[in-house]
C-alpha cells in the first residue's frame, strides 16, 4: 500500500523525552518506504532517536535493502542484519543478559557507521533491556566552557581482543564535529572490566595524569548517564527505531527476567 504525501503527513508525530520522536501510522498497514528517505533522515537528525510504530516490519533481505537507501551498509562477520538474541553461552557481552555500558558503534572498524537501524520481531514487556541512548550534543553544550576546552584536547586510546575483523587499538579525540550538522559531539566509550564482560575494553587518556584517568573517566561516564541527557527505549514487537551515530552514545540496561526478545540491526555508512 502507498501513501500520498498528504497521508503522510497525517502520521502522528509524538515527542520523547529528554528527546526522541515516535512516528505513528494511524491506520497500522504503513511500510517504511511511503516515507521519503528525505524527511525521515532530517527527523532523524532533528531528534536523534526516531521510532516508527504502526509500520510493517520487512524480512533479512529487504531489510538490508531498504537500509542501502540511506548508504553503504556495513558489514560485519556475521552479516549485513545482525540478530541480536540474549544466548545461554554468549561469546560476547552484547549477547549476554547483563548490562552493556556506552560506546558508539564502529569504533574498531575502518568506517564510523552515520546510522543505525533497529526492527523488533520480538519482546518480552517488563523484564528489562532497555536500549539507553545519550544525546553527547547536549552533554557538551550544558559543559562549562573551561570543561570544554579541556576536552577538546584530549584523546583517548581503545584496546579490547582483535576477534576477526573487529578489535584491536583505536585513538579518538574526545570531541569531534557531527558530519551533517557540524555540532560537537563526544566520542567516548566507557572501560569495561574484564571481571564482570566477555571482550572487556581498556581505555586510557591522552593530556590526563595516568593517576586521576580513572576518576576523568567515571566522571565522564557519570555526566552521560544523568537522566536529562538519556532516553531509554523500552521494545515493543513491531518497533522500527533508527539512531543517530554520531549524535548519540548507546547502551543497555541489565535484563531482570527471562526473555523473548529478538532484534535485527544494520548500520549504514
Amino acid at each position: 500500500m502507498t501513501h500520498s504525501t498528504s497521508q503522510v503527513d497525517t502520521f502522528r508525530h509524538i515527542p520523547l523525552q529528554p528527546f526522541g520522536r515516535v512516528v505513528e501510522a494511524p491506520s497500522g498497514d504503513a511500510r517504511i518506504t511511503d516515507i521519503p528517505v528525505t524527511a525521515l533522515t532530517r527527523w532523524t537528525e532533528e531528534s536523534r532517536v526516531l521510532v516508527l510504530r504502526g509500520f510493517e516490519l520487512m524480512g533479512k533481505e529487504e531489510f538490508a535493502d531498504y537500509c542501502r537507501l540511506w548508504g553503504e551498509i556495513l558489514k560485519w562477520e556475521p552479516g549485513e542484519v545482525i540478530d541480536l538474541i540474549v544466548e545461554e553461552n554468549p561469546r560476547n557481552y552484547l549477547f549476554a543478559s547483563g548490562d552493556v555500558p556506552f560506546h558508539w558503534d564502529g569504533a574498531f572498524v575502518e568506517a564510523d557507521p552515520r546510522y543505525f537501524f533497529f526492527q523488533c520481531l520480538d519482546a518480552t514487556p517488563g523484564v528489562g533491556g532497555e536500549t539507553v541512548f545519550s544525546d553527547t550534543t547536549a552533554v557538551y553544550r550544558d559543559a562549562p566552557v573551561e570543561e570544554r576546552e579541556r576536552w577538546a584536547e584530549l584523546s583517548l586510546t581503545y584496546t579490547t581482543e582483535k576477534m576477526v575483523h573487529y578489535g584491536g587499538e583505536t585513538t579518538e579525540k574526545l570531541v569531534a564535529q557531527h558530519p551533517a550538522t557540524a555540532v560537537p559531539v563526544l566520542r567516548f566509550a566507557e572501560p569495561l572490566d574484564p571481571s564482570v564482560y566477555k571482550n572487556p575494553v581498556h581505555v586510557s587518556v591522552d593530556g590526563v595524569e595516568e593517576a586521576e584517568a580513572g576518576t576523568f573517566l567515571a566522571s565522564l561516564a557519570e555526566r552521560l548517564h544523568r537522566p536529562e541527557y538519556c532516553y531509554a527505549h523500552d521494545w515493543r514487537k513491531g518497533d522500527i527505531l533508527i539512531a543517530d551515530n554520531f549524535a548519540l552514545v548507546h547502551g543497555r540496561n541489565a535484563f531482570n527476567g527471562p526473555t523473548t526478545r529478538h532484534l535485527q540491526r544494520v548500520e549504514v555508512i
